[in-house]
């Protein structure tokens, strides 16, 4: 299994029609291929949407692609809204549960993503599998390495209830349960706060 994250950086104050034009054609989309989860920007770059789709291959990506552009199912034309596009295909942790279905995770979603040293990501993959059993018994949450697009990049996925849950559970930090203490540190952090979109598979 593999997963594409799309992310899509958009025209100010355009981001409630975009996502009525997604929602309005996602039921045809979805019975071609799985959508994991769909969210806008909420803190941090905004007026971006991010999105996560499912696929057995590569090849199964490029054969879905092909198939909803010639049957007219997708996608939906946002071309007067979108500014730039990023794609990137990720590989999930072994640890990670299928996300081959809905999920009621939470109101609110943390997107954390670290750019390593070339050849560290292995590494990074192997200790934070090894040492997240733990911080999934208190919550949730999903750990991929990108492995096209923006490459080096080692991705977290955390859901929450809402901005007090997130304060809650962030205490564990001072006992020592997370997180990881990796052999090499990250040369770029980036994070998202991510609201779900009423269609999204995860929310």
């Amino acid at each position: 299994m593999i997963y594409e994250l799309r992310t899509y950086n958009l025209t100010a104050n355009s981001v409630p029609e975009v996502e009525r034009r997604f929602a309005e054609k996602i039921e045809a989309r979805v019975k071609v291929s799985p959508l994991i989860g769909f969210w806008h920007t909420d803190i941090g770059p905004l007026n971006q949407i991010v999105h996560l789709w499912g696929y057995e291959s590569l090849q199964h990506r490029s054969d879905t692609r092909a198939k909803v552009i010639a049957d007219g199912i997708w996608p939906p034309d946002i071309t007067e809204f979108a500014v730039s596009m990023e794609s990137d295909i990720l590989a999930p942790s072994p640890i990670n549960d299928p996300l081959d279905g809905p999920r009621e995770w939470g109101n609110l979603y943390e997107l954390r993503m670290y750019t390593y040293p070339s050849g560290a990501i292995s590494s990074v993959m192997k200790q934070f599998t090894e040492q997240a059993p733990k911080r999934l018994e208190i919550s949730p949450g999903c750990f991929f390495a990108s492995e096209l697009g923006q490459l080096n990049r080692f991705y977290q996925l955390w859901p929450y209830r809402d901005w007090d849950h997130r304060d809650e559970l962030r205490k564990i930090y001072s006992q020592g349960i997370w997180p990881p203490h990796t052999d090499e540190r990250p040369v770029q952090q980036l994070v998202r706060h991510m609201v779900p979109s009423s269609f999204s598979p995860l929310h």
